[in-house]
């Protein structure tokens, strides 16, 4: 038995948890579908497992820029509580619950096959580290409330496979409207983040126009290059923290800001800013490494996902990590990065001064690495349907959520909640809250409810999917009309070689050879 044990925990640790891994087997798999020569199934699975590394790369590189700049805001603003953080609460969880995980995520992952191929929800995940993230907040509750091993894992993996063909479902009518195509799906536990911020777009931005079309005087026209935008406005960031953080905790302090990331603890004033210049400039260049990587992984993928639906699970989307819907609205990502991290710090004064002393709701920090990802992707969705009142609006409210649903869940995780850290996108938090509180009915009236929740998310999707996804809703019609388009955004004539996927001032990704073409605008 030990050995299946020791299978199943390198199949999860070092294969399905390695998002590159299982995009080059899933992209070898679709091109084997297609017939293709060995050396192009060869060459087009190393070049979609280095389009996802060159995505890790870029968010590697994000999370050292930030790092520093996190230590600055906490000691400038002098807050302390729970910093939500993934793959630090992942890391302490495996310890205990490390051969559950591994079962659990490799049951879930057949199972959302299953219902791929079974019901309408043709969506398979394919961002590996969210699937370990889930299977593993899974675990945890369900094991807080008391189940035996078989039924963590077992009703853990039936939860996981619905997740994981649901929420795409959910999100899709907003992703078709942002990519201008049903060519790919998003597949990343922020999701409620994301629907939120596409409705909320829907309802302030009518006559907003979009952050890509931003009017600059020809003296600023370089700010439109995505890449000097994003490094000039986090480098100005930078500077202003780093001289209230300088100013608040003293040289000796504040000289060791950049040692947390890393580097080397400042040596006088100059060479502290210029640190925090170079900081600015490398996040911009992280963001650029993962735009390429987007564009570098669509290119192989999609061609191969038309084999994959005609042989395994036919009419199948990707669905794939958030940064997938950067590139079309590049601006958006930048300030939905700074609504979000602006509703996190606006929610963490309301949990200082009202919820935590009348709930007893812990203080959560903004974490910068969730607010980037998550609110990047909610400033593209809610620039989507509402313009650049949309990309503040509703990435400010997916400032909140990850704010306040970290703080519920944390009631739930039993002794990890004491771990100064916890799962910090929405999905974590409102699934295990409601998970986490319905298994307190314990042992079997316990399970039977928490299936209950997880039925009626699938049967939710399944609806979601037939009269939503699949009648044509654009959730921007309203917006098109109200801005005199006769054609929904992203569907005008495109110049050779582009491809009409986003809106007109968005940037295109030219599909590959065989790609197939964007469906006829919904009517």
């Amino acid at each position: 038995m030990g050995w299946l044990v020791a299978v199943a925990k390198f199949l999860v640790n070092e294969i399905l948890s390695e998002p590159a891994y299982l995009i080059g087997i899933i992209t070898a798999v679709g091109l084997i579908a297609l017939r293709r020569t060995t050396g192009q199934i060869v060459g087009g699975a190393i070049k979609a497992t280095l389009g996802f590394l060159l995505i890790g790369a870029g968010a590697g590189l994000v999370t050292g820029s930030l790092a520093p700049l996190g230590t600055m805001i906490q000691g400038a603003t002098g807050a302390h509580g729970v910093i939500p953080t993934n793959e630090a609460i992942v890391g302490i969880a495996q310890d205990r619950f490390g051969s559950r995980v591994a079962w659990l995520m490799i049951l879930g992952f057949v199972a959302s096959l299953l219902l791929a191929r079974f019901t309408p929800l043709r969506y398979v995940f394919l961002t590996g580290h969210h699937m370990l993230f889930m299977a593993t907040l899974l675990t945890v509750v369900l094991a807080g409330t008391g189940q035996s091993t078989f039924a963590v894992v077992a009703v853990g993996g039936v939860l996981l496979g619905i997740m994981l063909v649901a929420m795409p479902a959910f999100a899709h009518p907003w992703t078709k409207r942002v990519t201008g195509s049903n060519t790919v799906a998003i597949g990343h536990f922020g999701t409620a983040g994301y629907v939120v911020a596409g409705a909320a777009g829907k309802v302030v931005g009518k006559r907003s126009r979009s952050t890509e079309e931003m009017k600059l005087p020809e003296g600023l026209r370089f700010l439109r290059d995505s890449m000097v935008a994003t490094a000039l406005s986090m480098l100005l960031i930078y500077l202003v923290m780093a001289v209230v953080f300088l100013a608040k905790v003293g040289k000796e302090q504040a000289f060791k800001a950049f040692a947390g990331a890393g580097g080397a603890p400042a040596t006088d004033v100059g060479n502290y800013l210029m640190q925090s210049v170079m900081q600015g400039l490398q996040f911009g260049i992280a963001v650029a490494v993962i735009l390429f990587g987007v564009r570098t992984i669509l290119g192989e993928l999609v061609p191969a996902f038309q084999g994959i639906a005609e042989k395994v699970v036919p009419g199948a989307l990707p669905a794939l990590d958030a940064p997938i819907v950067f590139p079309y609205a590049q601006n958006a990502v930048l300030i939905g990065f700074l609504a979000s991290f602006t509703g996190g710090l606006v929610s963490l004064g309301l949990l200082t001064w009202i919820f935590n002393p009348a709930f007893g709701l812990a203080l959560v920090l903004p974490g910068l690495v969730p607010h980037f990802f998550t609110g990047g992707a909610a400033g593209v969705y809610g620039n989507s349907t509402g313009g650049r009142r949309g990309a503040v609006v509703g990435a400010f409210l997916n400032g909140v959520l990850i704010t306040f649903l970290p703080a519920l869940l944390l009631k739930v995780l039993g002794a990890f909640g004491d771990q100064n850290t916890t799962f910090g996108d929405a999905d974590f938090g409102w699934l295990g809250a409601l998970i986490g509180n319905a298994g307190k009915a314990g042992g079997a009236p316990g399970l039977v409810i928490i299936l209950l929740i997880g039925f009626a998310v699938l049967g939710a999707a399944i609806v979601m999917q037939k009269r939503v996804v699949e009648t044509g809703w654009d959730p921007g019609a309203a917006r098109d009309a109200a801005l005199g388009r006769e054609t929904a955004p992203g569907r005008e004539a495109a110049p050779a070689g582009e491809t009409t996927a986003g809106p007109a001032s968005y940037p295109r990704i030219a599909p590959p050879a065989g790609a197939p073409a964007p469906p006829p605008p919904p009517r």
